[in-house]
């Protein structure tokens, strides 16, 4: 057993405070809200540029974690008696030697993988290739950071006889560390492109700065076509390694003598070998061929190889949350599964608190040595500790140890084909449904039966991509500077409950919404965070006292409103409300001249508590109008320097939005901030544009093709004629769906095949038409509408929108299908 004492000769601490010798080591957790086991973890307080661990040192006490690594000095942290502290000068590289001491206990095969691209998927299919022969360990999902690494290789025990690790970088000087943490005994090294490369002097520096990854392994994968990395390769230092190459050069290992790519497949030849790679793309039969490379020099036969390959799919290297039947939603995480992942996807799971009923669709682990039973006990441990109400679980090794899990109610089937048999009897309603299962059983079948049934165009939103947005904007904050996330017409037609629970996981401390009816939305979806009604009416004042919902209050009408509803409610102690005033947009707003009656007024009803004054900027992000601007917060400042000593209670002032926040944060972030288009990835200052990520999708698939001759017209009112032959193609996304009718007639254009394509004629009410003559086009292909190569913010400024306009058009009627990667 792991005991505190230990980590004085590991850690060699700059101090250290043991109050508690006999607790237990047996988790590592860097995030405070996901703790296992409290009494059993060893908390690191990591400082970052947005976060400092050390904050959440108290929260983690109340859960009962005694363990802590910290970096702030001991002296501090004297007055907690029933804890055990060690000082480090660095929190993460403490993690990493406690990691590398770890790793070292353990003499098994390891396989270290990395590379710009690619390096996820191969280690994703070289652990369903080898699961049914080893007991192996992974990174879960792309675990692969400075913190991931040394979390993914305290995972490894006594049982594993290989394991597989993949290390990512971004800066130089940062693989030593995870090459020390790792300690691989082989190597693959996929491909070096462009990522990160502002962080290195150039292509070759970054290049050797991922071979370090290797300093002590035996032998390394990799394609000698890459010219650069094969010639590096020949110097003295890396002459330890058994290089095995592939690829058409003559020097290769393994010579790529023929490729011939089919419908869906794609043969080549090795030597003398054939192998049929199930991918027609260029990058899955790459990622591919440094499997099949490194199988063969584990001596895996020819005919081994094909049969393992066949069992590779396309990998989606994220969560996804999508609607499904009867107001629930689901979670799809259905390629691999083991204990490290399953405990990952039960985080995000519980992160859904819009659907308070839980449950688990659970297969059998895929590894070679069957699960103890101490290891069934832990996860039911795990799923009562994640408050998992139902348990579907499929698989004969579940199955056999199902007296092992007691929880409210649970089904044991042998195959997916018997759940598929009872599925009509199991009710889903309302609730979270997590599809975890590993790839042999198939679980794409229970997907799509659950999968709420829409047309096949998806809005996509990426939810880290809204996360670094959000960090982004708090990076200009001080630490106790509160943000409201503007939630309103839905996220800015984003959706809500799934955004908004990754919004309130982040520590966002207050929504606001346009109209009541938004917020009892909201409410009913179980989001408690206080909630602000921008568009306060007096007809929906009742609604708003019995949803706890706080009204914008922005002249005296409807005041007196207010307090002549209270009135009649003289249960209610204390109703909050937010002053909005006019500090020169001239919208909605009280102004200077009604401060002494205002104050008189709210003194005399003491039901009410005017939480926070605002006021809002008309043209923060404009550089011409930064005069006004300050006018404006000038203005703003001496009113709250006039209110707040008239209230008995302490008064949050806010004006920034999001321009605001970027461009006068050190001058007016005052009690709080606003954060609305930012948040979504859009800003019209150029120094945001970035570090911010585009967190939309939207795409369809090709319903049709077919092919018109020479002067032929295409759509209503014959607004398009063919030139000469072409083909066009019909994808089901119209007008209706959100799509402007403004880029009809080679106005927009569309993503097919890697290649951006017109939209001809006019668009219609449920589908438009595209050119996609010279591509092999065919139905079901995808077509991505916004996104990385067609950006939603390009597209609004070519048709003279903004990206307001676009974003909230999407109908409701397109699914919300939300990522995380």
């Amino acid at each position: 057993m792991f005991m505190p004492i230990h980590l004085l000769d590991i850690l060699n601490p700059v101090a250290q405070q043991i109050n508690k010798p006999d607790a237990s080591i047996v988790h590592l957790c860097f995030d405070s809200r996901k703790v296992l086991q409290p009494a059993a973890t060893l908390f690191f307080a990591i400082q970052t540029e947005h976060r400092d661990g050390h904050d959440y040192i108290k929260d983690m006490m109340k859960k009962g974690v005694v363990n802590f690594v910290i970096t702030r000095n001991i002296a501090d942290y004297q007055h907690y008696a029933n804890c055990n502290f060690f000082q480090a000068a660095n929190a993460v590289a403490a993690m990493q030697q406690l990691a590398a001491w770890h790793r070292a206990q353990f003499h098994c095969p390891v396989i270290g993988i990395t590379g710009s691209n690619g390096k996820t998927i191969v280690k994703e299919w070289l652990a369903v290739m080898l699961a049914d022969q080893y007991n192996l360990i992974k990174n879960p999902n792309s675990y692969n950071s400075q913190i991931g690494v040394p979390f993914s290789v305290w995972q490894m025990n006594g049982r594993h006889n290989l394991a597989i690790f993949e290390a990512g970088i971004s800066h130089p000087g940062e693989m030593e560390a995870l090459a020390r943490v790792i300690q691989p005994t082989a190597g693959i090294i996929t491909n070096i492109g462009t990522a990160h490369s502002q962080y290195f002097t150039n292509h070759l520096e970054k290049t050797k700065e991922k071979l370090k990854l290797f300093a002590n392994a035996e032998a390394l994968i990799y394609c000698c076509d890459h010219a650069e990395l094969h010639e590096l390769l020949k110097n003295d230092e890396y002459q330890h390694l058994a290089k095995v190459s592939w690829g058409q050069n003559r020097e290769a290992c393994y010579r790529l003598t023929q490729k011939v790519t089919l419908a869906t497949t794609t043969k080549i030849t090795l030597d003398d070998d054939i192998f049929t790679i199930p991918f027609t793309d260029a990058a899955s039969v790459e990622n591919a061929l440094h499997i099949i490379a490194l199988l063969r020099r584990l001596d895996y036969a020819a005919s081994e190889i094909n049969e393992k390959l066949q069992r590779l799919v396309p990998i989606s290297m994220r969560l996804e949350i999508q609607e499904a039947v009867n107001q629930s939603i689901m979670i799809n995480d259905t390629y691999s599964l083991d204990l490290s992942s399953l405990r990952i996807a039960l985080d995000f799971l519980v992160s859904q608190a819009a659907h308070r009923s839980k449950t688990l669709i659970l297969s059998d682990f895929e590894q070679a040595t069957p699960l103890t039973e101490s290891d069934y006990e832990d996860i039911n441990e795990l799923l009562h500790q994640k408050s998992i109400v139902r348990l579907l679980s499929v698989g004969e090794q579940l199955k056999t140890h199902q007296h092992q899990f007691h929880l409210p109610e649970q089904h044991f089937f042998n195959t997916t084909a018997e759940l598929l048999q009872h599925f009509s009897s199991l009710r889903f309603d309302h609730e979270a449904i997590l599809i975890k299962g590993a790839r042999n059983f198939k679980f794409e079948r229970i997907v799509n039966l659950l999968r709420f049934k829409t047309h096949k165009t998806i809005l996509q939103v990426n939810l880290p991509a809204i996360v670094n947005n959000l960090n982004y904007y708090r990076s200009f904050l001080k630490p106790d500077t509160k943000i409201v996330a503007m939630v309103k017409a839905l996220c800015y037609g984003l959706g809500d409950a799934e955004l908004i629970n990754e919004l309130i996981y982040n520590n966002i401390d207050y929504l606001a919404v346009a109209y009541a009816d938004e917020g009892v939305r909201l409410r009913q979806r179980h989001i408690h965070t206080p909630i602000i009604v921008l568009g306060a009416e007096a007809h929906s004042f009742e609604m708003m006292l019995n949803w706890g919902l706080e009204p914008e209050i922005f002249n005296f009408y409807y005041l007196d409103k207010l307090i002549k509803i209270l009135s009649y409610h003289t249960e209610i102690e204390e109703f909050k409300i937010h002053l909005k005033f006019d500090t020169g947009i001239h919208r909605l707003g009280f102004e200077w001249q009604d401060i002494d009656k205002l104050m008189a007024v709210i003194k005399g009803a003491p039901q009410l508590k005017a939480v926070s004054i605002f006021s809002h900027l008309a043209a923060a992000e404009d550089e011409n109008e930064d005069a006004f601007t300050r006018g404006q917060i000038a203005l703003f400042k001496q009113i709250c320097d006039r209110i707040r000593p008239q209230l008995p209670y302490p008064v949050l002032c806010h004006i920034l939005n999001s321009a605001g926040i970027s461009r006068f944060a050190d001058e007016a972030q005052l009690d709080m901030v606003r954060l609305g288009l930012g948040l979504y990835g859009y800003s019209y200052i150029a120094k945001d544009l970035p570090h911010l990520q585009d967190p939309v999708t939207l795409k369809t698939v090709i319903t049709e093709v077919k092919s018109i001759g020479k002067g032929e017209t295409v759509g209503y009112n014959r607004t398009f004629t063919a030139q000469e032959a072409m083909t066009l193609a019909i994808i089901p996304i119209g007008y209706a769906d959100g799509l402007p009718s403004e880029l009809s007639n080679g106005a927009g254009k569309v993503l097919v095949r890697g290649k951006l394509v017109p939209i001809i004629g006019k668009i219609c009410m449920d589908m438009c038409m595209i050119d996609v003559s010279g591509l092999t086009a065919s139905e079901g292909d995808e077509v991505e509408i916004y996104g990385h190569a067609n950006p939603l913010d390009k597209v609004a400024i070519s048709i003279k929108k903004i990206p307001y306009e676009l974003l909230t058009a999407i109908a409701r009627r397109v699914p919300r299908v939300y990522v995380m990667e």
